[in-house]
């Protein structure tokens, strides 16, 4: 597996595979990888001949008084996991390579109303700091197809609009959470749980599961299903930042009409920011 550095190293070996005629995946992550991402990259080796990964804390997604200095880098341990998937390429450039201009010169890339909803109301700019790094680790990797986790639904959404308003020719991919076998989806951020804070911890992904039942028997009541699951996860000992039920494809409220929900969730547990969704399909209502 070669360790590339440079934006002008990786896209010549890229560009060289591609030549060849080699589909190439790409796997974006912050590092300090862990099951969930070991799987994103195991599925992306199904959609392609090479797969880059990339391991970058990007400071433009966190927040003033967030934990970036404090975020895990791994980056040896990184490397020996993915090189025993056989990936090709670890991609793990230093701040000066993405940002040469600085956290405040960078041109920025937004993707409006998305982004300022659900964890973008409660992280001011954190989407903004997301679509900009993809954005710019896109046009270094130039890969065919890039795999995102299900997990940070709203990440998903926002990235798949920007790729579609901006014309990159980049198919993305979902794949699916991976949990503990509590439900518990995994993060890195579970490491700031305390023992008792990670025996509540499942009770966020077992709230939606009740709620996600409940739209699947067509509640017609959304906004009080949102109010109960709040309620319930604050008796659990969770602070709820929101409790969501939105439409699949562009997180907007559901009308009548709409069977394709997903239900989100964010939530505070000791110094844990923890987030999770559910999918469910609804029967459409005829009021």
């Amino acid at each position: 597996m070669q360790v590339l550095t440079t934006i002008a190293e990786t896209r010549r070996q890229v560009r060289a595979w591609r030549a060849r005629g080699e589909r190439v995946a790409f796997v974006p992550t912050m590092g300090n990888l862990h099951r969930g991402h070991l799987a994103l990259v195991e599925q992306a080796e199904g959609l392609a001949e090479r797969v880059v990964v990339s391991v970058f804390v990007n400071p433009l997604q966190f927040g003033e008084g967030e934990d970036f200095d404090a975020y895990p880098r791994t980056l040896e341990r990184d490397r020996q996991a993915i090189e025993a998937l056989g990936v090709d390429l670890l991609f793990a450039p230093n701040e000066s390579e993405i940002y040469p201009h600085g956290r405040e010169g960078v041109t920025r890339v937004e993707v409006p109303g998305i982004s300022d909803q659900l964890c973008g109301a409660f992280r001011p700019g954190h989407f903004t700091g997301v679509a900009t790094v993809v954005a710019k680790l896109f046009h270094a990797v130039e890969p065919d197809v890039a795999v995102f986790g299900e997990k940070d639904y709203q990440q998903l959404v926002v990235i798949r609009r920007m790729v579609a308003e901006l014309d990159l020719p980049v198919e993305v991919v979902a794949g699916p959470t991976v949990r503990e076998a509590d439900g518990l989806a995994l993060s890195s951020r579970n490491a700031y749980l305390t023992d008792a804070e990670r025996a509540t911890a499942p009770r966020l992904y077992a709230v939606l599961q009740e709620a996600g039942e409940k739209l699947a028997a067509g509640a017609p009541d959304v906004e009080s299903l949102e109010r109960e699951a709040a309620q319930s996860l604050a008796a659990a000992g969770f602070e709820p930042e929101y409790f969501s039920v939105r439409r699949a494809t562009d997180l907007a409220p559901p009308g009548p009409a709409d069977t394709g929900l997903v239900v989100l969730a964010a939530a505070r547990l000791g110094r844990a920011r923890l987030i999770d969704n559910l999918r469910v399909s609804r029967p459409p209502r005829r009021d």
